[in-house]
């Protein structure tokens, strides 16, 4: 997959692409149209500043722009409010102004942090994402939500606001320890349960010799994964354009996540990683969708199989049901009380469910901790 490859995002007048490559190269060309001429906050981590701080930066000047560097700790603790107006402090002290733009340059809570400062500050500046976890390349980076936690949940407050383009180089993923880049596979096996069970069966195939090159002496990123993001990209692309602001469909993105951020919220953010969670959600939901009988049993067994041989936990943390049940209260996608699920039919086949009964919510609770 060369850099020229694109994934466009089809929303009318606030339509972008999402680039695709294995490199810096063609950054300075995508981004001189956006940023000539204009001061640009790059917003990133002390985990990836070292790393990809100074060829960004080079990209940006290149590109006829002026940069300032803002770096944030590392670690979904930090997504925080806090966080967030420390930022924009630090925008303000910059001189950064309406016509101003803001770099996400990290994961994503970089991402989610920047894409939400970028939304309010002076009512609203353009961003661009660089993404450099696997999670952020095909999941967080597109479709401008954004959001920071608060102690009553995750992502309760944010914003919807698209970014300008999307530049992924997945080469960064040589730098990504080994077990955030599973955590980020849970969502790539999210899409293929989702929407597309061919990739889910590509799945099937692949991870075993995708586990063997990440985890050996000397690691390496084969090139399938750069075609597996895109898969993943062209399909959350398909989504955001059919419902922008999930008043519908776009709803299925969440699926494993309900339980997946009950998790978050009730062992604190940051024990897990969310991939990690979402993956334990997963399962949860789909034995929650076979007690309803949604699905069979061997769906279930299928999915959990692919899990596990991406190494990814499946089963639920031993956390009180009582406060489980209490979490799911809290979760964004709640609403009037009604508490909506996204429960698997088939592969690549999913429906949304409201308030499933108790019982059956406690027996898939059970099950998913054996």
């Amino acid at each position: 997959m060369s850099d020229a490859t694109k994934v466009s995002v089809a929303l009318g007048a606030r339509s972008y692409a999402i680039h695709c490559g294995a490199s810096f190269a063609a950054l300075p060309a995508t981004l001189a149209p956006l940023v000539r001429g204009r001061r640009c906050a790059v917003i990133t981590n002390t985990t990836v500043q070292p790393l990809y701080g100074a060829p960004v930066q080079a990209a940006l000047i290149a590109a006829g722009a002026t940069p300032h560097l803002l770096v944030m700790p590392d670690g979904e603790q930090h997504k925080t409010m806090a966080t967030a107006e420390r930022v924009l402090e630090q925008m303000a002290a910059a001189a950064l102004d309406r016509g101003s733009l803001v770099v996400a340059l990290g994961g994503g809570v970089v991402g989610d942090i920047a894409g939400f400062v970028a939304g309010v500050f002076m009512r609203g500046i353009e961003f661009v994402q660089i993404p450099t976890t696997l999670l952020a390349m095909v999941d967080s980076s597109v479709g401008g939500k954004t959001g920071v936690n608060l102690a009553a949940g995750k992502n309760l407050v944010g914003v919807f606001h698209q970014p300008r383009c999307v530049y992924i180089n997945w080469s960064t993923l040589q730098t990504l320890p080994a077990r955030e880049f599973w955590a980020g596979y849970a969502e790539v096996i999210k899409y293929g349960m989702i929407a597309d069970a061919d990739l889910f069966a590509r799945l099937e195939r692949e991870t075993p010799a995708l586990l063997r090159a990440i985890t050996a002496a000397a690691p390496t990123i084969p090139n399938v994964v750069g075609s597996i993001i895109e898969c993943c990209c062209a399909i959350k692309a398909r989504v955001v354009a059919a419902d922008e602001r999930e008043n519908g469909l776009r709803a299925i993105l969440n699926y494993g996540h309900t339980f997946g951020h009950a998790i978050e919220q009730l062992t604190g953010y940051g024990t897990y990683a969310h991939g990690e969670a979402v993956a334990r959600g997963m399962h949860a939901a789909a034995l929650l969708a076979c007690e309803l009988g949604l699905c069979p049993q061997a769906l279930v067994q299928r999915q959990r199989a692919l899990l596990e041989a991406a190494g990814l936990p499946v089963r639920f943390p031993a956390l009180e049901p009582d406060q489980v049940m209490a979490a799911f209260q809290h979760d964004k996608k709640t609403s009037a009380g009604s508490v909506r699920f996204v429960l698997p039919r088939a592969i690549g086949q999913v429906e949304l469910v409201n308030d499933p009964p108790v019982a059956a919510l406690r027996a898939a609770l059970r099950a998913a901790q054996a």
